[in-house]
């Protein structure tokens, strides 16, 4: 029997986030917006979801005047996103 993916990283945002935060120590909200081509609120309540679940954390300070938010993958975040991946693979494969 197959495990269920993840609902939680089976978004497409989500997912798109947590993709580009695997590879990266850490991804400005600017980035991750530009990179993902979504809406400043849309990415906004999505980066609430993965902090929520304890996937991202999120640090916001002040560059001179100007907000800025940056998003960090936490381990529970990487362990959930490989087990996503496995899962992927383990459907592909029957």
């Amino acid at each position: 029997m197959l495990k269920e993916l993840d609902p939680l990283l089976h978004s497409q945002l989500r997912l798109g986030v947590m993709s580009l935060l695997m590879s990266a120590e850490s991804a400005e909200f600017v980035y991750l917006k530009e990179k993902t081509n979504s809406t400043a609120g849309n990415l906004s309540v999505q980066l609430d979801k993965l902090s929520e679940a304890g996937y991202i954390t999120i640090e916001k300070s002040f560059n001179g005047k100007k907000p800025l938010t940056t998003c960090k993958v936490t381990k529970k975040g990487i362990k959930a996103f490989e087990e996503y991946v496995n899962t992927l693979r383990d459907y592909i494969k029957k």
